[in-house]
């Protein structure tokens, strides 16, 4: 069976579909750092080799972003997300090979194709306020597989954050185009300035002109809201700095970066209004004026704390075990390059401790699931005790844990380390009547001069371990022998 979809009229606003996702000048676009970091995340998140976003031309899928770089485009009646975009939800297929709509498609058909797709729509607003599906995020397996609830509802999360992405993306380039030809285009500032004022209300951003000559400051209505400021204070350059207590110099050095070379002006930073709130924001500008010499900077701000908080809430959920709350062997790669790189640079002692439990598929078997899932639980709890100092603790897998000890008292009390660790990981544990005792193991190894890899200072506390279980197994069987005689 033929995965071909209906006619291009298969919407019956499929013109103004069109119009909406065009006027975005999205297509054939160059690559955004926004959206490779969206897809990115998709990709480590919801655990997928592969991840995309793509839009839905007339006879096109164009990819705006990819995990993999990859970039062009495929035949709109060959791609998937040509069917999710018909959808108010995801759409998820396990195995594509089983799906009457594209067990014949080209992609799927040879062994080495794609079988699971998973995709959530992605909508735009157009010009008269109507709602458009122009693309979708996706991610894609050469294997069949599963996406839990909380998957789908992840994917729905991020699709939401590409529609506030691209939204934002219009609304500021649109801004910014306003605010640079306001002076030359007197004329139709009157009808431009409703415009602007709805793109403010709907986006939560404003514009801003520094002129040069006398450093005057400008503001619009968003900004002054931004800042919770009342219209009738005239801003002054100090004033405005005033609002950056942490991230002041960020601030000036990207601003004298713009003036200095022309280049524009695009950063994030901490932000606390005139309430002492909290917030996000990003700082847009960009030089007016021919010449050497530059009249002004003119820009747009924007309140991202929403979106900032989205994304820091999803990435941590990307980095941290579910089960025991501590963080995950994606986190966990990650930390000890970091903290190998620090150690080698400032001459700092360093620690791995690997931990594997003991007699953990006896508790299962005993106890039951519920039980094993208690230890590990406990385990995790026990790996982030006060006395570590603020060590980094994660769960490798199964019954595998790690712990990364860059305290300088701690990393040279190796042996100190290891004998507290054992003692902490053994602890009872009850279910139904019955009780068991969990314990661990504790390989450490300390960081030496000639271990630049992850992989081998892994490999030494590893080997360490094995050594340590074979050696408590022999105590076993020594203790064992006595007993029976």
């Amino acid at each position: 069976m033929s995965s071909a979809l209906p006619p291009a009229d298969m919407f019956a606003d499929e013109t103004r579909r069109l119009a909406a996702l065009h006027a975005l000048a999205l297509l054939d676009s160059e690559p955004e750092r926004d959206f490779d970091a969206l897809v990115a995340l998709a990709a480590e998140m919801l655990n997928c080799p592969t991840a995309m976003l793509t839009l839905v031309d007339s006879d096109r899928l164009w990819i705006k972003a990819s995990n993999t770089g990859a970039r062009g485009e495929i035949a709109r009646d060959v791609g998937m997300c040509a069917h999710t975009i018909r959808g108010s939800g995801p759409l998820v297929i396990d195995d594509m090979t089983l799906d009457p709509r594209f067990e014949s498609n080209p992609m799927v058909v040879p062994d080495n194709g794609l079988r699971f797709y998973a995709g959530a729509p992605i909508h735009a607003i157009d010009d008269t306020g109507e709602r458009h599906a122009i693309g979708a995020l996706c991610i894609i397996d050469t294997a069949p597989r599963s996406l839990s609830d909380a998957g789908r509802r992840a994917l729905q999360h991020l699709a939401t954050l590409a529609e506030t992405t691209i939204a934002a993306r219009a609304a500021a380039h649109q801004a910014i185009t306003i605010a640079t030809i306001a002076d030359r285009q007197a004329a139709a500032l009157a009808r431009q300035d409703r415009i602007f004022r709805q793109a403010e209300r709907m986006a939560a951003f404003g514009s801003w002109r520094v002129n040069f000559a006398n450093d005057d400051i400008e503001w619009s209505d968003g900004v002054y809201h931004i800042y919770g400021l009342p219209m009738s204070e005239r801003p002054t350059m100090a004033t405005a700095m005033d609002f950056y207590p942490r991230m002041r110099a960020e601030i000036s050095a990207g601003l004298a970066r713009a003036v200095e070379t022309g280049a524009p002006l695009d950063i994030e930073v901490d932000f606390t209004t005139a309430q002492g709130e909290l917030r996000r924001v990003r700082v847009m500008g960009e030089c007016e004026g021919g010449g050497d010499t530059p009249a002004a900077l003119v820009g747009v701000f924007q309140d991202v704390t929403e979106r900032h908080a989205l994304e820091v809430t999803l990435r941590r959920t990307a980095d941290t075990d579910s089960l025991t709350g501590i963080a995950n062997r994606a986190a966990f790669d990650r930390a000890l390059d970091s903290a190998m790189l620090r150690a080698h640079e400032q001459g700092t002692p360093l620690l791995l401790a690997l931990v594997d439990l003991d007699g953990f598929k006896a508790i299962n078997d005993t106890l039951g699931h519920t039980a094993g899932d208690d230890v590990l639980r406990g385990v995790g709890r026990v790996l982030e005790a006060p006395w570590l100092k603020g060590s980094f603790a994660a769960r490798l897998g199964g019954d595998e844990f790690a712990v990364i000890v860059d305290d300088p008292v701690l990393a040279t009390s190796m042996s100190h380390v290891r004998r507290r660790l054992e003692e902490a990981l053994r602890f009872p544990i009850a279910m139904g009547g019955l009780a068991m005792v969990s314990a661990g193991t504790v390989g450490i190894a300390m960081l030496d001069h000639d271990c630049h890899t992850i992989r081998d200072f892994v490999h030494r506390a590893d080997t360490i371990l094995y050594q340590a279980k074979r050696e408590r197994v022999g105590e076993r069987r020594r203790s064992d022998r006595k007993t029976a005689a």
